[in-house]
């Protein structure tokens, strides 16, 4: 397992795109709208990992709600697993819940679930599976 993410949850994704493209000296690769979270994402390359802005798309988004509860910041981190069905009953299997019981589709080509936080000390864990292209 390694880190594949780290998301930030961000109240004006064309003005944080911006200020990342400053800080990490890049362009954004990639962006995406994933309907099923109500989320718009901008991706960055930084090394072996990434740096995923989300900004919502609708006031029923999960990041809309975590901004008016907690502001701008780290919303979650993402590790790639190589299957997520067999890392959820692992975790299952060692006492931790899922906000979702099946993998969902994410943005960047993944399959994804996330642990809840209460679980793992306050930080909202991601696993995501790359899918497979024929």
């Amino acid at each position: 397992m390694q880190t594949d993410h780290i998301g930030i949850a961000v109240q004006d994704l064309e003005v944080a795109i911006k200020t990342y493209e400053k800080i990490l000296d890049t362009p954004c690769y990639k962006r995406e709208i994933v309907e099923s979270q109500k989320v718009e994402t901008a991706f960055f390359r930084t090394g072996d990992s990434k740096v995923e802005l989300l900004g919502a798309t609708s006031p029923e988004s999960v990041i809309h709600t975590f901004i008016e509860k907690h502001g701008q910041g780290v919303h979650h981190i993402a590790f790639e697993v190589d299957d997520i069905e067999n890392e959820m009953e692992r975790l299952r299997d060692n006492g931790f819940t899922f906000i979702n019981n099946e993998p969902l589709p994410g943005a960047d080509n993944k399959r994804i679930c996330f642990l809840h936080p209460k679980g793992s000390h306050g930080v909202l864990i991601e696993l995501c599976e790359s899918i497979k292209l024929p």
